[in-house]
């Protein structure tokens, strides 16, 4: 287990499309690609929306990324003890178990639903950081996703770094 975290913040550059403005929480990046959840997108429909026998759930599903969407994964603080989570630092574990995300919600802790992923093939991550599409912000806790809004994540992320959108040049650092 990693003592960090790491947010893929896009670039002000990076425009048009389902990226633009984004945050990602990074959960693979290896040899044979890369995965992670955008959390900065909520979307319009409540978790009672989407599961109807979880009445009372009006925090809003988020949209993970554009690879199937109909996977959901739960963003949660405390581990419920089941198979399938992973934690990813304390006071944050994921998981892709429907079990899980209906112990997190009968033990009323805050959470994210989170409906698809980002992914990426072999070296393309790579090839994007240095085109300068993406900003790494790499975090030793979660309070980018527990206790800043979605609409200031993005803006957050970037003074996290100490980093001025406006100064970010496009192309991406060239040797």
């Amino acid at each position: 287990m990693s003592s960090l975290i790491t947010f893929l913040v896009a670039s002000p550059h990076l425009r048009g499309g389902v990226f633009e403005g984004t945050v990602i929480l990074l959960l693979e990046h290896d040899q044979k690609g890369a995965m992670g959840l955008i959390v900065n997108a909520p979307m319009p429909h409540t978790v009672s929306d989407l599961l109807p026998d979880a009445p009372g759930q009006p925090a809003p599903a988020w949209l993970g990324g554009p690879v199937d969407p109909t996977l959901g994964w739960c963003l949660y603080p405390q581990a419920v003890g089941l198979e399938g989570e992973i934690r990813l630092l304390p006071n944050l574990n994921v998981s892709s178990s429907l079990d899980v995300l209906r112990a997190v919600m009968a033990q009323e802790q805050r959470y994210m639903l989170v409906l698809g992923y980002a992914g990426w093939s072999a070296g393309q991550l790579a090839d994007e950081a240095r085109e300068g599409s993406w900003v790494w912000v790499e975090q030793d806790s979660p309070d980018l996703l527990w206790d800043v809004p979605a609409r200031e994540r993005w803006q957050a992320a970037l003074d996290r770094l100490g980093v001025v959108p406006d100064t970010i040049m496009p192309g991406g650092a060239q040797a």
